[in-house]
């Protein structure tokens, strides 16, 4: 119950729209962060392999054509060339919370995926961002209530949710409610924010409360914007370097159950960093608060939460219900 281990969280950019080295890229950190005694680690939002900044400097139709590329970047778990990511799992001991492009069973459909990769190897759990944020609508299908889960680890009870839907109160309480203790917050650097938004101050509040409401742990990983990705882009957007740079757009680090930043975060600056977390530090604080027990009043307040996986279609034949009548 009582459970202590070292957490490492990266702020980096991936190989703009190509899976196999991004992944080749995310195990260079993932030796690293093992090599330093880590045993769980957190990667930023789509880290596999990009966000569609095009959304936000582009037309929709002019953005068209990225959508299709963003797609055949996608990926579902089974493909083999996701196979060296949970290899690297279990050859370094460590979890792995990691976002990405996922392909949908519809052609062209695509999710904004967080997966949970054990120390094992194994894929305990993905959770699908519930509602693309304003622009991403463009490009990503909505996920449901069946990954709104909290996953038993060897590091504790593992939750994750991804960008904007940390905003999300009822969400974050969905996992509080399964007794999440360590929270994995991933998020895509966005400098086209409006001007009077500090995107890294806004990540860091975010984090804060969900630290301090829980009583938990908070981990957030956060994207950067590369050269390459700008580069790429530029023969669409000529002032992408005007669009896509601006400080304070990127903040990755550690947040305690007291809601204040453990150590020193990353701000804009690439690299990967740690902290040692003591799940045994989540329970005097609830002495004050437990907005899961004693702070809280359910003969008054009910949540419901449908957890049923959509479906798209449900086929029923009539012939054979009046045949048994």
């Amino acid at each position: 119950m009582f459970k202590k281990f070292k957490a490492a969280t990266v702020q980096t950019a991936p190989v703009f729209l190509d899976v196999e080295k991004t992944i080749a890229k995310a195990i260079i950190f993932i030796k690293e962060a093992s090599n330093n005694g880590a045993q769980l680690i957190a990667f930023p939002e789509v880290f596999i392999a990009g966000y569609p900044y095009w959304n936000w400097i582009m037309t929709p139709v002019q953005g068209s054509q990225w959508y299709e590329k963003l797609y055949k970047a996608a990926v579902k778990m089974e493909d083999e060339v996701m196979q060296p990511l949970f290899q690297a799992a279990k050859d370094y001991n460590i979890h792995i919370v990691i976002g990405l492009n996922e392909r949908g069973d519809s052609f062209g459909e695509i999710y904004n995926t967080n997966i949970i990769i054990d120390n094992q190897g194994k894929l305990i759990g993905k959770h699908r961002k519930l509602v693309p944020t304003w622009a991403e609508k463009l490009t990503w299908t909505s996920g449901d209530g069946s990954s709104l889960k909290v996953y038993d680890t060897e590091v504790g009870p593992l939750g994750t949710l991804a960008c904007g839907e940390n905003t999300n109160t009822l969400a974050r309480f969905t996992l509080l409610a399964q007794g999440e203790l360590v929270h994995i917050a991933n998020y895509i650097s966005l400098p086209v924010a409006p001007p009077d938004y500090n995107m890294a101050e806004a990540i860091k509040i975010r984090a804060a409360a969900h630290s301090f409401e829980g009583k938990l742990f908070t981990i957030v990983s956060c994207s950067t914007i590369s050269e390459e990705i700008k580069e790429a882009l530029r023969e669409d957007v000529p002032n992408v370097d005007e669009v896509l740079t601006r400080k304070n757009s990127a903040f990755s680090g550690f947040i305690g159950p007291n809601g204040a930043v453990i150590g020193e975060p990353l701000i804009d600056e690439e690299g990967i960093i740690y902290a040692d977390i003591d799940l045994s530090k989540c329970i005097q604080p609830k002495q004050m608060h437990d907005i899961l027990g004693h702070y809280n009043r359910f003969d008054i307040f009910d949540l419901r939460v449908n957890t049923a996986p959509t479906r798209k279609i449900t086929f029923i034949n009539d012939h054979d219900e009046f045949n048994k009548k």
